[in-house]
């Protein structure tokens, strides 16, 4: 005979644990703070006075595995709602422009700062389930305003604003 499950065991919570989200989250913070937490250490670190090129990756990584600590931590709290990894209802369109945005401005940086910006900004926004092209329209024109006074005035990114080859 076999013995039954009780509904609090161990086992029980380490099947519920790795079914949440948080979980899973918190884990590739853990994995992209240890790449790097390894890497940065074969540039020169310094001091805290005279920073070397690998003190911000080694610190930066070390607060991403922290903080993947605590979300994976959160994962243990028990909760009713649902804990699925992908959601019921795919939104493919989401996701599609969502991800091309990024690859647009890569593409469109060879034409300039605004190009590329406004592309990305205009796929991304498509990507709203409520969007429409005139609020897509006037989000991208905004953002790369934004963009082009941070960037190219402000900061004074090397990046050229308009060039067409």
């Amino acid at each position: 005979m076999v013995p039954a499950r009780k509904p609090g065991s161990l086992r029980e919570l380490g099947h519920d644990f790795v079914r949440k989200r948080d979980f899973y989250a918190g884990a590739l913070m853990i994995l992209f703070g240890l790449v790097a937490v390894l890497k940065g250490p074969s540039y020169r670190l310094g001091t805290l006075m005279h920073m070397g090129p690998g003190f911000m990756p080694t610190a930066l990584g070390i607060i991403l595995i922290v903080l993947g600590l605590m979300i994976a931590a959160t994962a243990l709290a028990p909760t009713d709602e649902d804990q699925r990894i992908l959601p019921e209802h795919r939104e493919w369109k989401g996701w599609g422009c969502i991800l091309a945005g990024p690859l647009l401005f890569i593409v469109m940086g060879r034409f300039g700062l605004i190009p590329a910006a406004f592309s990305c900004v205009f796929v991304s926004a498509l990507g709203e389930r409520t969007s429409t092209i005139r609020g897509a329209l006037l989000l991208a024109a905004v953002i790369t305003a934004f963009a082009v006074g941070v960037f190219s005035y402000l900061l004074q990114v090397p990046m050229p604003l308009l060039a067409w080859r």
